[in-house]
């Protein structure tokens, strides 16, 4: 019996990017720039946020490209109990007269 060899794509693993940073972070730096732009009413201004974030995205993107989805993921998630963890309990004893 041959072993089944099944081919995979390295593009089924790579996060889908818009020049090179992950598609919510490239939309959050657009609309952030969108928003420079109307509040100071200066293309300058909304063109300097929006390089600016690309750029803090493009390094987020490349340093875990995940990144994102742990954030807003990490929210609902409730702090967990660590056993392993000891802390003695601070006590204050308070004597009544």
């Amino acid at each position: 019996m041959e072993p089944r060899v099944n081919p995979v794509y390295r593009s089924i693993n790579r996060p889908l990017t818009i020049w090179g940073v992950e598609r919510g972070l490239f939309f959050l730096a657009l609309m952030t720039g969108v928003g420079l732009f109307n509040f100071f009413g200066s293309l300058l201004d909304g063109g300097i946020g929006f390089v600016a974030l690309w750029a803090l995205a493009a390094w987020t993107t490349k340093r875990d490209p995940q990144m994102l989805r742990i954030l807003l993921n990490s929210s609902r998630a409730r702090s967990r109990y660590d056993a392993a963890k000891f802390e003695l309990p601070h006590i204050r004893v308070v004597n009544h007269v």
